[in-house]
């Protein structure tokens, strides 16, 4: 029986890598027209969320989301979420419809084919380099100042296994968001680690909920404020958490 189970596993996470890069594969065209210009990158987007739609429902992962609060069209925001799992990717793009721009890990920009994608439209940041963290900065600002909303996942990574809920969260989202006076959306995931985690032999197709928080706000925030906000935040996204966890 553990046998049939290793297969099936298996057979399931080659799935999704081909859900991952063939449908890249066949919109290839109209993905590079839509990076050629940062004007375009709402068209990117748009076809982005497609894809982000048909990897959750071709892998069995339905999802539904209950929001507290809506997302303004034009209006800049930035978004944070626990991080647990690579399809958080793809329901952060499902759920959210304001264009926004990933920060995330350079490492990511090696998977074939996504990471051609990848490290031309999101903020890749080496975590173990000051003065990439410096550029990250200087991109993101960029970033908002055309319009767009940010994706943090502000655990800085995958939390360890011994982390059941929720790590600390780095100060990059909060700075970010005083320095630009917008918006925090808090979300929580609660589902994605037990249905497609890290690990190559688990998970299993099913429901993944998300819930959009009402939104914190940073207008007449200064830095000194920095710490209070994250606290705020990282409680509102860990007391979801356990309440999801009652549930179960």
């Amino acid at each position: 029986m553990k046998i049939v189970r290793y297969i099936l596993w298996t057979l399931w996470r080659i799935w999704f890598y081909i859900l991952m890069g063939v449908p890249i594969i066949i919109l290839s065209p109209l993905l590079i027209l839509s990076i050629l210009s940062e004007k375009t990158y709402p068209q990117f987007f748009i076809l982005a969320r497609f894809w982000a739609k048909l990897i959750l429902f071709g892998m069995g992962l339905p999802y539904t989301v209950e929001r507290e609060q809506e997302l303004e069209k034009g209006k800049s925001y930035m978004l944070v979420a626990n991080h647990t799992s690579m399809t958080d990717i793809m329901l952060m793009l499902a759920i959210t419809k304001n264009p926004f721009v990933f920060v995330g890990k350079k490492e990511l920009a090696k998977i074939p084919i996504f990471g051609f994608f990848y490290k031309r439209t999101c903020i890749l940041v080496d975590r173990n380099s000051s003065k990439s963290r410096f550029e990250v900065f200087k991109r993101a600002q960029l970033r908002l100042e055309q319009g767009l909303s940010i994706c943090i996942f502000p655990e800085g990574g995958v939390p360890d296994d011994e982390i059941v809920m929720l790590d600390e969260f780095k100060d990059g989202a909060f700075r970010l968001a005083i320095e630009h006076q917008i918006p925090i959306v808090p979300m929580t995931f609660p589902d994605n680690k037990k249905r497609f985690s890290f690990k190559f032999f688990s998970g299993s197709p099913g429901r993944m909920r998300a819930k959009v928080h009402t939104f914190v706000e940073t207008k007449g925030l200064t830095l000194e404020d920095k710490k209070g906000l994250k606290d705020k935040v990282r409680q509102i996204i860990y007391r979801q958490l356990l309440k999801f966890s009652k549930k179960l």
